[in-house]
């Protein structure tokens, strides 16, 4: 169990974010059409993994715009967002503010996800979504950066992320 904040109040995850230099573990998360995607659909790119509480608040629309820009043109990266909302929610954010280079997903089938990553919250008034991390995966999924961010409120270390891809 880790602890984190929301707006200074202490929350907590339900374990520890996947380590530098650990293989991230293998899932199955639900797309925009309703369709299963597993870690391995995207063999031999370099992944950014974004988990945030909803895209429905203002730090995680941001920062996934923020993802999307960067992604643009990247052929090399994938960049995957995880988040509870449903997937016909998912799409219509993703619609109307013209995201469409990173890839959003559902945990929407399973807590698995968020429990193998160790980013599902367990008390405060967020339990049951996950807390807002990054991984950054090379090729063979290996894990090359990691940040859990200590306050919810806050956007990762984008800088820090992307050093690690090149």
């Amino acid at each position: 169990m880790t602890q984190i904040t929301l707006q200074g109040n202490p929350i907590h995850t339900c374990g520890d974010l996947p380590k530098v230099g650990a293989t991230a573990p293998g899932f199955t998360l639900v797309d925009n059409g309703l369709s299963d995607v597993k870690l391995s659909d995207f063999g031999g790119k370099k992944k950014i993994l974004y988990m945030v509480p909803s895209l429905d608040t203002g730090v995680c629309a941001l920062s996934t715009k923020k993802f999307n820009d960067w992604v643009a043109g990247r052929d090399d990266v994938v960049v995957l967002v995880v988040s509870a909302d449903l997937p016909f929610a998912q799409g219509r954010f993703c619609g109307a503010e013209n995201v469409d280079k990173v890839k959003t997903l559902s945990t929407m089938r399973s807590q698995d996800f968020a429990r193998d990553y160790g980013v599902l919250i367990v008390d405060g008034p967020l339990a049951g979504i996950t807390a807002r991390a990054l991984l950054v995966l090379d090729a063979q999924d290996q894990v090359v950066h990691a940040e859990l961010v200590p306050e919810i409120t806050q956007e990762p270390d984008y800088d820090a992320a992307y050093a690690k891809l090149g």
